[in-house]
């Protein structure tokens, strides 16, 4: 009995090594080499607390212009891109030339492409138009129950679905090497304002329509270039959290968005006030989904964050980095620099511009060890 007893145990000993590693996959398991390799790595990433930096739509506009080749207000500041970089593709439902914040689908793909040559991060997010209505992602009217399989208009989305697709499947190199997207879908859906949000449809239907999204994509469509991301707006537990989680098989990364507001022009207390709210909502979040994600074995991200106009002169190193610096995030990303929006009359942008009053803590920021954008990114290899 000594020998198969020692086995027993043998076997059980190493299934406690091997377990944590057989969970890091991908749940796509033809997914591309470049995409299991940047998967690993965003684990590695954690594992050393690196900090990757990332912006919306970087390169293609901001505060005060658009559609100029090869610059970036953050590249402006620091002298260096941003080592993660955000898209949408609100728009492509309909097959329109733009999307929702007017950037041209066809400059997109390029920017994509090269940000991917040149070792950086592409993620994308989808302000998918309301399928039951056609009115905007903010238009709530009920839609979810309608698009999952059975619905009325499931027809319809698997058509936009494609169109996504397509899409997806031109993210390529001349040689034909599909650059990894961090995919995240209906995204925020614990808040009420998209159609898809917690008030708008039951934990069941949002499953059943993030399952059928992730397989139509993965096993109709045959794109395995995706990391699919699971993203919520603020929880105070684990329980909100996961409220509508799809389950470990049907999400690769687990990410949540959360913003500083305060009033325009804000006095040194409201300012002090503002700050002291948002490290702790932000920390208390990020304690939450740490314990969560290590557990289930799935990379965590800060995917949108970031203080409109940024009033805080020291926000990035004495908020942003102080509030984040002890969680294993693999990266944060900065909402857009969309500049003057004239219907309402009011700045709106998140990344500082040459001579912004935050630029000086910004290039502080940048200088942190465990900080990276894109020449630190670039030296990771994270697709090899």
């Amino acid at each position: 009995m000594r020998f198969p007893i020692f086995n027993l145990f043998m076997c059980s000993l190493l299934s406690m090594y091997l377990l944590p590693l057989r969970a890091q996959v991908l749940i796509d398991q033809e997914a591309t080499i470049e995409t299991k390799n940047l998967y690993q790595n965003l684990f590695k990433l954690q594992d050393k607390k690196a900090l990757l930096f990332g912006h919306q739509d970087a390169l293609a506009y901001g505060v005060t212009w658009k559609d100029v080749p090869n610059r970036s207000d953050v590249k402006d500041v620091v002298g260096d891109y941003p080592a993660v970089f955000g898209w949408d593709i609100g728009g492509i439902e309909h097959q329109r030339s733009h999307n929702i914040d007017q950037v041209s689908f066809a400059k997109m793909k390029a920017f994509i492409v090269d940000r991917f040559e040149a070792g950086s991060i592409n993620t994308i997010s989808w302000h998918m138009d309301n399928p039951q209505s056609l009115g905007n992602s903010w238009d709530t009217t009920t839609a979810v129950a309608s698009i999952i399989p059975g619905g009325k208009n499931h027809q319809l989305y698997v058509q936009w679905l494609d169109r996504a697709a397509d899409f997806l499947k031109e993210l390529k190199t001349k040689e034909g090497v599909y650059a990894p997207i961090l995919f995240r879908p209906f995204h925020e859906h614990n808040g009420g304002w998209f159609w898809w949000g917690n008030p708008h449809c039951s934990p069941d239907d949002y499953i059943k329509l993030w399952k059928f999204t992730v397989d139509y994509l993965k096993n109709k469509k045959n794109i395995h270039h995706l990391i699919y991301v699971y993203n919520t707006n603020n929880f105070q537990s684990e329980e909100e959290f996961i409220h509508r989680y799809p389950g470990n098989d049907y999400a690769d990364m687990m990410s949540f968005d959360t913003y500083q507001f305060a009033k325009p022009s804000p006095s040194k207390a409201e300012l002090e006030q503002s700050k002291k709210d948002f490290t702790a909502l932000l920390r208390n979040n990020l304690a939450v989904l740490q314990q969560y994600a290590q557990k289930n074995q799935k990379p965590m991200a800060l995917a949108e964050t970031g203080f409109e106009t940024i009033p805080d002169p020291t926000w990035w190193t004495q908020t942003l980095y102080a509030s984040v610096q002890d969680f294993d995030i693999c990266y944060v990303l900065i909402w857009r620099n969309h500049g003057l929006k004239k219907e309402e009359n009011q700045m709106h942008y998140y990344a500082p511009y040459k001579g912004h009053p935050s630029s000086s803590d910004f290039k502080n920021f940048y200088t942190l060890p465990n900080v990276y954008f894109g020449k630190k990114t670039k030296a990771l290899n994270l697709y090899k």
